[in-house]
This record gives C-alpha cells, sequence and structure tokens, in this order.
C-alpha cells in the first residue's frame, strides 16, 4: 500500500498523503483491507489519494482478503517469480515495484530491476556506455552476476552518487 501511495511522487508529498490516510483510522497502527473496503472513495481522495491511487488500494485490499496477495509469513516462503506472478496482478502494482519490495523489504540477493533508470544509468557509466543498456541486454548481462544481483544494483545506484 505504501508503495502505490508513493508512486510518481516526492516522498515528502507521499509521506504527508501517507500520514493523512493512516490518519482516517485513528484507531488502528495501520488500516486493514476491510478499512479501505469500507472507506467511501471521496474519504480517501479528500486525504489526497487520485483517483487510480484509490482504486489500486482497493484492489490491493479486495485480494488481500481473497489471497492473492500473501500475508507477511507467506510471502518469505515464496520464490520471486510467485510474489512477482501474484502481486502484479493488484491494478497500480508492476514488476518494478515488486523487485522494490523484493529488495528492500523482503532482502532478497539475487534481484535486477532492468528497468530502473538508476540501474540503466549505472551500469552505461561503470561501463563507459554513450547509451543506456536496453533491460533485456542487462538481464542478459547480469546472468553472470547470479544469485548476487541485488548487490549489482547497488553498485550501478551507487555509482551515480
Amino acid at each position: 500500500m505504501r508503495s502505490i501511495v508513493y508512486q510518481q511522487l516526492n516522498g515528502t508529498a507521499a509521506a504527508t498523503i501517507l500520514g493523512r490516510v493512516k490518519a482516517l483510522y485513528p484507531r488502528r497502527r495501520f488500516p486493514k483491507p476491510e478499512d479501505f473496503l469500507a472507506t467511501p472513495d471521496e474519504k480517501l481522495r479528500a486525504a489526497g489519494l487520485s483517483r487510480a491511487k484509490t482504486a489500486a488500494i482497493k484492489d490491493l485490499s479486495s485480494k488481500t482478503l481473497a489471497g492473492v496477495v500473501p500475508s507477511a509469513r507467506a510471502i518469505v516462503q515464496m520464490s520471486n517469480e510467485e510474489i512477482l506472478e501474484r502481486l502484479t496482478t493488484v491494478r497500480g502494482v508492476g514488476p518494478w515495484t515488486v523487485e522494490m519490495l523484493l529488495i528492500f523489504t523482503l532482502g532478497r540477493p539475487d534481484v535486477l530491476p532492468a528497468t530502473d533508470y538508476g540501474v540503466r544509468k549505472g551500469f552505461a557509466l561503470t561501463y563507459g556506455l554513450k547509451e543506456l543498456p536496453k533491460p533485456k541486454e542487462l538481464l542478459a548481462f547480469g546472468e553472470k552476476w547470479k544469485p548476487h544481483r541485488t548487490t549489482a544494483a547497488w553498485y550501478f545506484w551507487r555509482a551515480l552518487e
């Protein structure tokens, strides 16, 4: 849910909106799927969510209750591919969002987010390329880094600093 809120916003704006959404549910540390589904769209929109993000959060909530979105306990037992397959069925959640979850939340060691601009730019800088690699090219090159492709991604991000 946090990833959906933060999409295409700067961190400060997203944090403000997330804070307003959470404030709609003062008796909870974090709202439950049932809470979101019971909340009128207008109320979520008044907190700062766009129509698309409101629809995505409600879809996430529905799919969580239906068991499509795994629990925190179940997700750690799943493969990267299973997680990607299940979570990308949620409106507003694409492969990049799942890859960031795999890296930053689940700490998976072998994820190469080949569509990420920073990874592609860092790769081009590191290897002295004039153009960014296409995602397929980066994935093919990255085969040699298995099972440590997350580390490679970190180095490419750091190369830009």
